[in-house]
């Protein structure tokens, strides 16, 4: 966490949001200079990113959301701060270069998400998943924005490998989120359906079905080039495979269940 406070800290203030860690958490943050929030998730709407763009006292016009693993450079704060003094736009998605298993891989499925916008263009997408979600956080969710979209194009680095048993761990919880969130669109379609992104739509139209993981390997390793990665690439496109099949044998499940 200290390396990714430091990296970001030419932007601006850097505050960190913290939900009842057990770790050190509070204490390496304001070591390192940052201001610490306390947030307590009640399992309802907001979840962290939301209540703290509700209630935190930004003295910014733009927000950039990092998670400790995710490490920028001075090329990307250039790149931001030549963006920000002149723009039209409300946000910009950033690019990710990702790592597995201690490799860089420079091919295959490229992370990319929105996460620097204006204070006041909006807010992360509420989804009705009070009854059956755990997660503090909106790991699924994205901003909407009222105005247009940019990018970054210099890459952040995403290093969250912590050894294979805490990565199937996390992507068993994520696989159980989404099957969970495949099952209530069928039954609450509509608005809801009609808020997702195009990306969102293609995925849960499909994602129940047999063919769906094999061709998310398939695009990844061969079409994006993944196999260029080597076993890194390999093994990653590989363990996504497995992610989006258990995805669909818990929807399966819930199924033959009901």
């Amino acid at each position: 966490m200290a390396r990714c406070i430091d990296a970001v800290s030419d932007l601006g203030r850097v505050v960190v949001v913290d939900s009842g860690s057990s770790d050190d958490t509070q204490a390496v943050a304001q070591a390192a200079g940052a201001e610490v929030l306390e947030f307590k998730w009640n399992g309802q709407f907001p979840k962290k990113r939301n209540w703290t763009l509700r209630n935190y006292d930004f003295k910014t016009e733009w927000v950039l959301f990092l998670d400790a693993d995710e490490f920028v450079s001075p090329e990307f704060i250039q790149e931001v701060q030549t963006a920000i003094a002149d723009t039209q736009h409300v946000g910009f998605r950033l690019h990710f270069s990702n790592y597995f298993m201690g490799e860089e891989l420079k091919y295959g499925d490229r992370m990319c998400k929105l996460a620097l916008f204006r204070i006041g263009a909006g807010e992360y997408e509420e989804i009705k998943e009070d009854s059956w979600s755990h997660l503090d956080m909106e790991i699924h969710e994205h901003p909407v924005l009222q105005g247009t979209i940019g990018d970054i194009q210099t890459t952040i680095e995403h290093n969250d490998y912590r050894g294979l048993k805490h990565y199937i761990g996390k992507h068993n919880e994520y696989a159980s989120w989404e099957a969970a969130r495949f099952l209530w669109l069928l039954k609450h379609q509509g608005a809801e359906w009609e808020g997702l992104t195009d990306r969102q739509k293609k995925k849960y139209r499909s994602i129940d079905k047999w063919w769906f993981a094999p061709a998310y390997f398939l695009i990844s390793y061969v079409l994006k080039k993944g196999f260029l990665d080597g076993a890194g690439g390999f093994h990653f496109a590989l363990m996504k495979l497995f992610y989006f099949y258990q995805i669909r044998l818990k929807i399966l499940e819930h199924r033959n269940a009901s």
